[in-house]
Order: C-alpha cells, then structure tokens, then sequence
C-alpha cells in the first residue's frame, strides 16, 4: 500500500532535514579526542567547507579520510551553487585572521559523501571529519557537519533537545486533552496552560501611524514565512529578493502558513510548527505596529532547516544590508532580523564552532542589523547556536572572537505572564535577555481549520452551538509558548527604540550612524550587553 502523509508525499517527507537527520551520540567520537563530542543532529551525506579554509587543501584531506576506511567519494554539490557575501567599503573589516581561517571569501560550499562503486557502508560525515582531523592532526577549522536546526516546541522529554528526532511527534504539542499525568515543563504544550490554542481578540488592532518623519524600521524573520491575516496582510512582505535571487524556499507547495497539515498522517491535524511565522509576525508588530516586517521562509514544515540552507539565506540577506548600510544600489535596511531556530553543537569551542555562521552574523553586525535570537526550549544551559555566538555574562564561551565593529547579537531566553522565567526556557551566562515567551497571544492564518473537532455541537433555536475546537483558527489569534516567541516580541521592541531616529528613505544614512542607533536600542532594552 502506498505510503502517504496529510499533504506532501512520501518521497517528499524523506527529503525533509528532520526525516534525514542522524543523531550523533558523544560515544560516536573518536576514542581519545578532545573535546568530546556532544549530541547533535546533522545530515550524514553531507559536509561543509567555509570559503574562509583553504578550500582545496581541506577537500584533499577529506577526500583521504573518506577513501581510507570506506571508500566513500567527496564531490562538490553542484546543486548547491557556493554563496558567498562581498562587503562593500566601509562595511567591510580586514578579518586580521581572527578565526585562523582566513583564506578566501565568506561564504559556503557543499560536498557529497557518496559510496563506493559497487555500494559499500552508508557514508556517514561525523566518521569522515573525525578521520580527517586525525589525519591532518589539527580541527580543521571551517570544515564541519551540515546540522540540522530545529523550531521545536515544548516537549514532555527534558532531554529533546539534544535529540532531534522529536519534532516528528505529531500529537504532544496539540493534545487537547489536558495536563494529568504530564512533566511540568509540558504543561506549556498542553491547550489551556500555553499549549497552541485558539483564543478570541476583543481589542483594538495596534495603532499604526500613517506617516513618520522618517523611514520605517525594517524587522526582518527567518523562519516558516507568513500567513494570510487582516493585521499583517498590507505590512508584511514574503517576496523579496536578492539580485532577482529568492531568499528561503519559495515552493508554494510546502508552505506551512498556506497548508496547515503537511506533515503527519491523514487525520487534518494541524502541523506542530504550522502558522509559526504569522504568530511571530504578529508579535512584532504588537510591538512595533509603526514596522515594516519582511518574512522569508527557510523552515520545513516539519519545523527544520539544513545549515548550508540557512547559511545560503543569510548570504542573501546580509547581501541587502551590506549594501545599504555601505549606500551601495541594490539593498535594503534591515533593522532587526530574529531568528527563533538553533541546533546544539557537537563541539561548541574554538576552533571548532562554525566559523560561516559566526561571520555571517558578523557581517549583519557591521552592517548595524540587530540579530535577535531565541534561546531554545530545553531547561539547559547548553549553549545553543546561533544565540549563543552573543557576548556571554562571563566572556565568550564558544570561543568566537568579539568583532568590536559589529553590533552584538542578542540571545532571548522566555518569560511568564507573571514575569518569573518559563520552566521550559534555556539560560545560562549566554542569555542575555528575556522578554514574553509563555502563554503570549498572537496572530495565526484565519484559514487554519485542524481535523479535531469540538468535544460537542449542534443546531438549537436557529443558531450553531458548539463546545471550543481547539485547532479552528478561523478568529485569527492563538495563544502559544516558546523562546520562538520571545525572540520576535524583543525585536519588536529594538525597532521602536529604533524607530524616533531614522532618517528619511532617500537620506543619507552613514554606516556608523546606523551602528550607533542599534547599539543604543540594545542598551536601552539590555543594558551592558553592547
């Protein structure tokens, strides 16, 4: 019998990051290396190669290591065009060899692992890097996994996180059928104490003014796009470009803010992360009604995206701000860029961490675009990354050199109604700021229509009653937890401190200039953290 799932096909739920992760466990590392490899998950048929390693003398050294044991072949992924930024003057630095990497460009290249003619044992990339480090004798600084990053939602498993398999769980985050019997930190995942809900908006939309004296601060999200409702339909863009280039995955075909239930099986249920990017999008302009929000898709709707998917999208958009800041043809402002996704490294210090990434934030800094990022949703203090490439409480942690021309990231972990910190949250010396995370009511598409239906229901006295469904979006607000959400509601935030001293659009607007405006929005909102 054919397999199939409530949307995409079978063929097509096998492509998905998550569906073709491997989980790499730390008694996986070779026996003796320091430091020890923590779990993660990564795509085992895949490597990376910054364009800041010397990328011929890195492919040698990998191609040894993969032919050595297995046989295995590494050949660049010419599906995978290489992305690369190029700072224009002034925005550009001299990286000085911060990262010891320095060689070339930033920006990425993809190679396959592929067996050996004739099939062998299944490539695997952690078995390949590890080899390759042995054999060139160093870290190989620039050469890493392909991880898999998550939008993960509130788990009964304290461990999840460091798993990440568990997003494919179709039935903890939208059970209705309340908290007996569940964890403390689930209670958040279940309707009615912060599970995805809907709720009914009995206030005034937020207040937007018709004109500014100067432009609109620009909050960009990197995250699963956004839906159709009446708050953000004339406010948020999805289809802006770079160069003519999408930025994220355009598919209309699985888009999870179109297609509420396209993965899982054919019950209707709506998808774990289904309407994540309306709600974020809502939450920022609750914040800052006056912003302008661009929404580009880059998460599965299974709640995942590969790294060399994320490095590829963040090319693009630091391409746009870059170039503005740098008063060059071709940019765009982007004031603020949240991201609420992150992965835990399997080695997570220097000079191991991933070097494109931490420089691709860089970049977005020197151009004076604050980088919001949640802290992620297991009640550990394991760093998590990309918030974690943000100034620590008590240094820097990974060992990701500050770039004193950059304006910082701002890690986000969640709070309470109450104001206490959400029980789910991460923290830790690298999380600098909390903001509302747990129980916070936001936008959802009003075309969402789940497969549960209201506990009762029926036609009395010329009028339809029913008990609450909770999975009917048709109102077009939920309420939601998460430190995915706490991210957004402080970007917000950043672009209304921003918001008094931006200049008209066709005003001059010198790159220091847009660096000291940021750096004084983050002070204000996260003192000493800039």
């Amino acid at each position: 019998m054919e397999r199939t799932s409530g949307g995409l096909d079978w063929e097509a739920l096998q492509r998905l990051p998550l569906a073709r992760a491997r989980r790499l466990a730390p008694s996986d590392a070779v026996p003796g290396r320091r430091p020890a490899a923590y779990a993660t998950g990564y795509l085992p048929d895949r490597v990376l190669v910054s364009g800041l390693a010397d990328i011929g003398a890195a492919v040698d050294v990998l191609r040894k290591a993969g032919d050595r044991d297995a046989g295995w072949t590494i050949e660049e992924d010419h599906t995978f065009p290489p992305v690369v930024l190029a700072e224009p003057d002034p925005v550009r630095i001299e990286r000085r060899d911060r990262l010891k990497t320095t060689h070339g460009e930033l920006g990425l290249r993809r190679y396959r692992i592929g067996p050996p003619p004739g099939g062998g044992v299944a490539p695997d990339a952690w078995t390949v890097l590890e080899a390759a480090r042995t054999l060139h004798g160093s870290a190989l600084p620039g050469i890493g996994l392909d991880h898999v990053l998550t939008v993960t939602g509130i788990d009964p498993d304290p461990f999840h996180g460091t798993n990440p398999f568990h997003g494919t769980n179709p039935f903890h985050g939208t059970n209705p059928f309340g908290a007996a019997g569940v964890s403390p930190i689930d209670t958040y995942a279940v309707a009615g104490t912060g599970g995805r809900q809907p709720v009914a908006w009995t206030g005034p939309r937020p207040a937007r003014q018709a004109t500014l004296p100067g432009r609109r601060p620009v909050v960009a999200t990197l995250d699963t796009g956004c839906g159709q409702h009446p708050w953000l339909d004339a406010i948020v863009r999805c289809d802006v470009t770079c160069d003519g280039a999408p930025i994220g995955d355009t598919d209309p075909g699985s888009d999870p803010e179109t297609h509420p239930s396209l993965t899982g099986p054919r019950d209707g249920a709506i998808g774990e992360v289904s309407g994540h990017g309306t709600f974020i999008a809502g939450l920022v302009h609750q914040a800052c009604p006056d912003a302008d929000i661009v929404a580009w898709r880059a998460v599965a709707p299974d709640g995942s995206v590969a790294e060399s998917d994320l490095l590829a999208a963040l090319v693009r958009i630091a391409t746009l701000a870059t170039r503005h800041a740098a008063g060059a043809p071709g940019g765009m402002p982007v004031d603020v860029l949240s991201l609420s996704l992150g992965y835990y490294h399997e080695t997570p210090v220097a000079p191991h961490f991933d070097a494109t990434l931490a420089e691709l934030l860089g970049a977005l800094g020197r151009a004076g675009t604050v980088v919001v990022c949640s802290a992620g949703n297991d009640a550990t203090d394991r760093p998590s990354f990309p918030a974690a490439f943000g100034p620590w409480s008590s240094g820097s942690g990974t060992g990701a050199p500050r770039d004193p021309d950059a304006v910082p990231i701002v890690s986000v972990g969640a709070l309470n109604p109450d104001g206490t910190v959400a029980l789910f949250s991460n923290g830790g010396p690298w999380v600098r700021a909390f903001a509302p995370g747990g129980a916070v009511v936001s936008t959802m598409p009003v075309a969402f229509q789940g497969g549960w239906q209201p506990p009762a229901a029926l036609r009395w006295d010329g009028h339809d009653r029913a008990a609450i469904d909770l999975d009917a979006f048709a109102g077009g607000f939920a309420v939601w937890s998460g430190t995915s959400f706490a991210a957004p509601v402080l970007a917000g935030r950043l672009a209304a401190a921003l918001l008094p001293g931006l200049p008209a659009g066709d005003d001059a607007d010198p790159v220091d200039d847009i660096r000291t405006r940021a750096r004084a929005a983050i002070e204000a909102l996260v003192p000493g953290l800039s």
